[in-house]
C-alpha cells in the first residue's frame, strides 16, 4: 500500500464519500494514480475516518476499534465482491462482529429507544458497520455495487432511479472509461501510417 501522506490534518483523502456505512469502511482502500492507498494503515486514518463518518465522539479512538473494523472490512470486502474467495467463511466472519453488539428497545421519557450495546465500546463503529450492511440487504442487494472500472476497487450504493450507476464517480472512472473509448474510436478510424 502506498504511504503517502494523507493531505491536510484531518482532511479525508479519499475519491469517494458519503456512501453507507458498510460501504465507506470498504472504501477506506482505494487505487489511483499514485497506486494503492489504505486510510487505516495511515496513523491519522482511524481518527479521520470516524471523524467522516461522523462517529467521532461516539466510538472510541483506539487499538481495539481499529482491529475490529479490519476484521469486519475484509469480511464486507468478500462479501461485496463479484467473486468472492469464500463466502461462508466472509458470513461468518461478519456474524462474528454482530456477536459483539445488539440492539436493545427501551420505553424512555419520550417514548420508545433504541440502545445499541456492544461488548465493549471498541467494536460499536465495526458493529454499526455490520448491522447497517443487512439493512442495506434487505433493503436492494444488487444496488450494492463495484465501480465498472476494473482497475478501482470502491464500492457504491446505486440511489439512481433507473438503477444504472456504473461508476464509482463519473468524474473519475465514468470519464476515464469515456476517453478511453474515444481514443480507442479514434485508433480505429485512422489510416496507418506507413
Amino acid at each position: 500500500m502506498s504511504t503517502h501522506p494523507v493531505q491536510a490534518a484531518g482532511a479525508d483523502p479519499r475519491p469517494l464519500l458519503g456512501e453507507p456505512l458498510p460501504l465507506d469502511l470498504l472504501n477506506t482502500r482505494w487505487v489511483d494514480d499514485d497506486g494503492a492507498h489504505d486510510l487505516l494503515e495511515h496513523p491519522d486514518g482511524l481518527t479521520i475516518w470516524l471523524t467522516s463518518a461522523g462517529l467521532a465522539g461516539t466510538a472510541p479512538d483506539t487499538r481495539e476499534t481499529l482491529d475490529a473494523l479490519l476484521v469486519t472490512r475484509d469480511a464486507l470486502s468478500a462479501l461485496t465482491r463479484s467473486e468472492g474467495p469464500d463466502p461462508d467463511r466472509a458470513r461468518q466472519m461478519l456474524n462474528e462482529t454482530l456477536g459483539h453488539g445488539r440492539i436493545r428497545r427501551l420505553l424512555g421519557p419520550a417514548g420508545p429507544e433504541t440502545v445499541i450495546e456492544t461488548d465493549t465500546p471498541g467494536w460499536l463503529a465495526a458493529w454499526r458497520a455490520a448491522e447497517h450492511y443487512l439493512r442495506l440487504l434487505d433493503e436492494g442487494p444488487a444496488r450494492i455495487r463495484e465501480c465498472a472500472n476494473p482497475v478501482c476497487v470502491l464500492r457504491f450504493y446505486d440511489i439512481s432511479k433507473n438503477g444504472g450507476r456504473r461508476w464509482c464517480s463519473m468524474a473519475a472512472c465514468g470519464n476515464r472509461a469515456k476517453s478511453r473509448r474515444h481514443y480507442a474510436r479514434h485508433q480505429e478510424q485512422s489510416p496507418p501510417q506507413g
